[in-house]
């Protein structure tokens, strides 16, 4: 049965979207998902299903919205898929600490001329020592200060026209872990 690493966007930060992970993993059971594992208390699950990863983020976002009263969006990734990210991360040899770096999952492709448009995408923008990219559908940011300190403060959702959801390298790595 495949495994998929589903990412909910922004449940359990600050006092918003509280959602207890056995709470979760017990209504994800319920609905037929197998070997659920949760990592930390932040909307990271990795699960088996034989469904497709669309069909498996609308069920886990009904799972929230019926079951939790949480409205999330949810991205979901296959195991090789986040391996391959990583793979093409550009910062590998500089980002020394994987608590400041960071990679974005956007819900769908953005669109190339959205991706153009910012300046801080672009290979000679200014925000060091900050740094951005976007890879084969994969933002990735290295901020060596804190993500709440870097020089792009940008919105990158509103800015890639599609929501995003955003983990930094130890949760990526400890992710594909459980996976495996």
């Amino acid at each position: 049965m495949p495994t998929h690493i589903a990412l909910i966007r922004g449940i359990n930060v600050g006092t918003g979207k509280r959602v207890a992970m056995a709470q979760l993993r017990a209504a994800l059971a319920d609905r037929g998902f197998e070997r659920i594992r949760t990592l930390l208390n932040s909307g990271n699950v990795v699960l088996e299903s034989d469904a497709g990863p669309d069909a498996v983020a609308d069920s886990v976002s009904d799972v929230l919205a019926t079951e939790l009263q949480v409205s999330a969006e949810v991205i979901v990734q296959s195991p090789d898929q986040v391996i391959a990210a990583m793979a093409a991360d550009p910062f590998g040899s500089t980002a020394d600490d994987g608590s400041k770096h960071f990679i974005g999952f956007p819900a769908q492709k953005p669109q190339p001329g959205r991706v153009g448009a910012i300046t801080e995408l672009r290979v000679d923008a200014v925000t060091a020592p900050d740094l951005a990219r976007l890879i084969q559908d994969h933002l990735y940011l290295w901020c060596p200060n804190g993500i709440s300190r870097a020089r792009f403060a940008l919105n990158w959702d509103k800015a890639l026209g599609t929501p995003v959801t955003i983990r930094n390298w130890n949760t990526v790595t400890k992710l594909v872990h459980l996976a495996g």
